[in-house]
């Protein structure tokens, strides 16, 4: 596999908020996680029902893991001082499967391209700095069983080699379910095979795009 096909990126978990002021302008931004173009138009339809009053309600969003689908809207602001800054600052987080709207009650007086552009992209980066961004990985997700005489010397080396343990089952023998970057998955199966002496029964791996 090339690094470039499955190269890994960044996501939010959660919705969150910003907020910026120009000249008694008021700039809300929302940020919100959409894995499809419809998730993303129906959270940019909800705020724009909950700001029904504002002049503007800009948007952004990118969506895919390779950042394919890109859109971006003014909303009746002059052209490229809303929605392609905003663009401009998901791109720089690294962020994708994500849409952000940012909604502009007018204070009375005029802005100009470049203070438009500044508030549409400090509501936005307001709003980002408080929210919950993961970097979801190429994995490989596998189930290793051991007899529990192995238990301490396997989980010493998870502990001490960073391996993610999603979880641990007790039965007859000890199941772990681990999380490993695809790309290392193929050495660390090897060392648990050597610190077993081949006595570790190793599932199929399942390969995805997992946070890590």
């Amino acid at each position: 596999m090339s690094e470039k096909e499955f190269a890994p990126y960044n996501i939010i978990t959660s919705d969150s908020e910003g907020y910026y002021e120009e000249k008694k302008s008021r700039f809300l931004a929302y940020v919100h996680p959409a894995s499809s173009e419809e998730e993303a138009v129906s959270f940019i339809a909800l705020i724009k029902k909950k700001h029904y009053d504002a002049r503007h309600n800009c948007y952004a969003m990118i969506i895919g893991p390779k950042k394919e689908f890109r859109k971006a809207s003014d909303d009746g602001e002059p052209q490229r001082t809303a929605g392609m800054p905003m663009l401009d600052v998901l791109e720089g987080s690294g962020l994708t499967n994500v849409v952000a709207v940012v909604t502009r009650y007018f204070g009375g007086t005029l802005l100009g391209t470049g203070g438009l552009v500044r508030s549409y992209q400090s509501a936005l980066k307001d709003a980002l700095n408080k929210a919950d961004i993961r970097q979801v990985i190429y994995c490989a997700d596998v189930t290793v069983r051991i007899p529990y005489t192995l238990q301490g010397e396997l989980s010493y080396y998870f502990e001490n080699s960073g391996i993610v343990v999603m979880s641990t089952e007790y039965a007859e023998d000890v199941i772990y379910n681990i999380r490993l970057k695809a790309e290392e998955s193929q050495n660390v199966l090897s060392k648990i095979v050597d610190i077993t002496k081949g006595k570790a029964v190793i599932g199929d791996p399942v390969l995805g795009y997992n946070p890590i």
